[in-house]
């Protein structure tokens, strides 16, 4: 494993504030990766691919310490309408309200949610 990490921080680089380059840390690079998908999944974007969702989902939710349940609210081309964290719990259980879900989707006209 350590030859992963240091052929990973030796291929990625960020400048620093007196515009040197040094090695990127793993939270910089995820930081950028989700800057990155923010732009590019915005709304009106489509999710064309079960490996659209996965990737957006993983930015999303992969580093929270936390349980949540999250939406995709889409409209009938399955385009972003919105994404919203709607419930939080422990590392072991979120409450969900099936009849909150569905308020949501329908005040925002959604036609499918993920």
């Amino acid at each position: 494993m350590s030859n992963v990490t240091s052929s990973f921080e030796s291929s990625l680089l960020v400048r620093d504030q007196q515009g040197e380059y040094r090695p990127a840390s793993a939270d910089e690079v995820l930081h950028a990766a989700r800057r990155v998908l923010s732009h590019r999944v915005r709304r009106g974007c489509a999710f064309t691919s079960p490996q659209v969702v996965r990737d957006f989902l993983r930015l999303k939710l992969g580093a929270l310490e936390h349980e949540v349940f999250a939406v995709i609210l889409l409209d009938a081309q399955n385009r972003l309408i919105e994404y919203q964290e709607m419930f939080r719990g422990t590392v072991t259980q979120t409450s969900v309200y099936p009849r909150e879900v569905v308020k949501e989707a329908l005040s925002r006209n959604a036609a499918a949610a993920i």
